[in-house]
C-alpha cells in the first residue's frame, strides 16, 4: 500500500514515532527540546530545539516504506518560507533572545515490515536549511 492510500490513523501514528525519535536524537545531541507540535491556524512546527544560544526549528519528515529515498526530499521552498514564518510567530511570543536561527529537517525512514522496531530505523540530519 503507498502512503498516500495509507489510512490517516497509520499515517498519524507514523509521524508520531518519527517525532518522538527526533527529538530522542536532538536531545542526544546535547540540545534541548523547547517545544513540539507547535501550532496556529497557519501551519505547525514540528520540533523547536536550543543548540547552545541557537534557536533551531526541526521539520521532522517521516516515512515507513520499501523507497530508499530521503524523506527530507519532500521539503519544498514554500514549505521552507512556511516554517520562517512561523518561527518568527513563536520568537515574538518569547523572552529569549537568540543568537541565530537555524531551519533543520530530521528525516526518519523506518521499516516497512516493522515499523515498531525504533532500532532499525534510519535517521538523516540536513542542517541548515535555506531557500
Amino acid at each position: 500500500m503507498g502512503e498516500a492510500t495509507q489510512r490517516p490513523d497509520r499515517r498519524r501514528h507514523i509521524g508520531r514515532l518519527g517525532e518522538d525519535i527526533a527529538a530522542a536524537y536532538i536531545e542526544r545531541l546535547g540540545w534541548r527540546v523547547l517545544d513540539r507540535n507547535w501550532r496556529t491556524r497557519y501551519g505547525e512546527l514540528d520540533l523547536i530545539a536550543a543548540d547552545g544560544d541557537s534557536l533551531v526549528v526541526v521539520e521532522v519528515k517521516t516515512r515507513a516504506s520499501r523507497t530508499f529515498s530521503d524523506p527530507a526530499e519532500a521539503i519544498t521552498v514554500q514549505k521552507l518560507r512556511r516554517m520562517r514564518r512561523l518561527a518568527g510567530q513563536w520568537l515574538s511570543a518569547q523572552d529569549t533572545r537568540w543568537r541565530t536561527v537555524r531551519f533543520d529537517a530530521v528525516a526518519i525512514q523506518l521499516d516497512i515490515a516493522e515499523p515498531e522496531d525504533l532500532e532499525r530505523a534510519r535517521i538523516s540530519h540536513h542542517s541548515g536549511l535555506v531557500e
